[in-house]
């Protein structure tokens, strides 16, 4: 059988998907491991994305966009990330913030944007993290200040921006005096525009450089500084301040089916990896898939695949319906980063020595796999939230 496939899916769905999957395998594939090397970013691949419309994949129809569902676009991440994770992470944040536009943005904010997204000429990323908090929102330092015209001041550290640099819209989560007792209801989401570039590209906001990291490469991943940066009241995504977290948690259920979907492409990819080099290389006079070790280990490979893949599914159809997913996202967002990082480390020892060279891929995936441990919220945050949510109906 085909580890990976979707049922019920409509003939919409089964041609993008198709039409992504051939992209991967002929424009992706053969360029991946000298881009990622080089930590060169993939200019002409995302240029072809926009072109094939990936960019406005979740934008409604009345914007430019194609209009399709959570599950499409998590199924065409996927797909992405089994090709090279970082493409699927060039699109990740501008879905996030076109998912948060298009749910809580006001009806100007939606027009002055998502036409522009949709078409791939406005990118966007969203900025939750600094430097001295990681799941703690609500310990946010990062302040705006309205002042008496109504425009705000903005000033703070914001750390781990995804296309960082490339983006030239970033939905930024900030502190405001609201007045409210609950750290929660005193956050706002700000728009931040700007220019493309590193350095101060508008007047106090800086993006310093590129985070160096041991995978995730040909990405930039960087910190914003805002010193002293003004923007109008028009800039508060959906038009009213102290909404910022349940926008931002809205935004993050997305993101988490986006991890799941992410590394259910690595470990479908480190699979077909093993499964391929297990049938080419032999010891004591036979193809080592043929010892019931490796035999074994493919089995349990394939499993975790399929197991973590239909949990991703199952979430991305939870949101499409418009029921609550935090649950089901942090299942599948936990689950499948744990497995990815087991079906990659079992194709790794298929490998053997090879697997540790850079000429072979599955040592791109050794890299790229722990990031999905941490990315949108660690194994043990995912925890938290699968704990408190389960109980909702178990407690006694």
């Amino acid at each position: 059988m085909k580890l990976g496939q979707t049922h019920g899916l409509t003939e919409v769905q089964t041609e993008i998907l198709a039409t992504v999957r051939t992209f991967v395998d002929k424009e992706i594939i053969p360029v991946a491991q000298e881009l990622e090397h080089a930590d060169a970013y993939p200019g002409e691949i995302v240029d072809r994305m926009a072109e094939m419309g990936l960019f406005g994949l979740m934008i409604p129809e009345e914007y430019g966009g194609l209009g399709e569902s959570l599950l499409t676009y998590a199924l065409c991440v996927e797909e992405l990330a089994r090709g090279w994770m970082s493409i699927s992470g060039v699109i990740n944040t501008h879905f996030i913030m076109a998912y948060l536009l298009a749910q809580h943005g006001t009806a100007a904010q939606r027009q002055h944007f998502l036409p522009r997204m949709a078409a791939g000429e406005v990118r966007g990323a969203f900025s939750m993290s600094e430097p001295e908090l990681g799941s703690d929102v609500a310990a946010i330092r990062t302040k705006a200040v309205r002042g008496e015209s109504g425009e705000y001041t903005l000033n703070g550290r914001k750390m781990w921006l995804t296309n960082g640099s490339t983006a030239t819209v970033v939905a930024t989560l900030v502190r405001t005096d609201e007045g409210h007792e609950r750290p929660h209801d005193n956050l706002t989401t700000f728009l931040l525009e700007k220019p493309a570039g590193f350095g101060e590209v508008v007047p106090g906001l800086n993006i310093p450089g590129k985070i160096h990291k041991m995978g995730y490469k040909g990405i930039d991943t960087t910190e914003m500084l805002l010193d002293d940066h003004v923007v109008p009241a028009e800039a508060v995504l959906g038009g009213e301040p102290g909404q910022g977290f349940k926008q931002m948690m809205d935004g993050i259920e997305v993101g988490r089916v986006n991890v799941a979907a992410r590394a259910c492409g690595i470990a479908l990819r480190a699979f077909e990896l093993g499964a391929r080099y297990a049938q080419q290389r032999s010891t004591f006079g036979k193809p080592i898939v043929e010892h019931q070790a490796i035999g074994f280990s493919l089995a349990e490979m394939a499993t975790k695949v399929e197991a973590a893949h239909l949990m991703m599914v199952n979430a991305a159809r939870l949101k499409d319906s418009g029921l609550r997913n935090d649950v089901a996202a942090g299942m599948a967002k936990y689950l499948a980063s744990e497995f990815c990082n087991e079906v990659t480390q079992a194709s790794f020892r298929i490998h053997g020595g090879y697997g540790y060279s850079t000429e072979y891929e599955i040592e791109r995936l050794m890299r790229e796999a722990p990031f999905m441990l941490i990315g949108e919220g660690t194994s043990e945050i995912q925890k938290r939230i699968i704990s408190k949510g389960v109980l909702r109906d178990y407690r006694i």
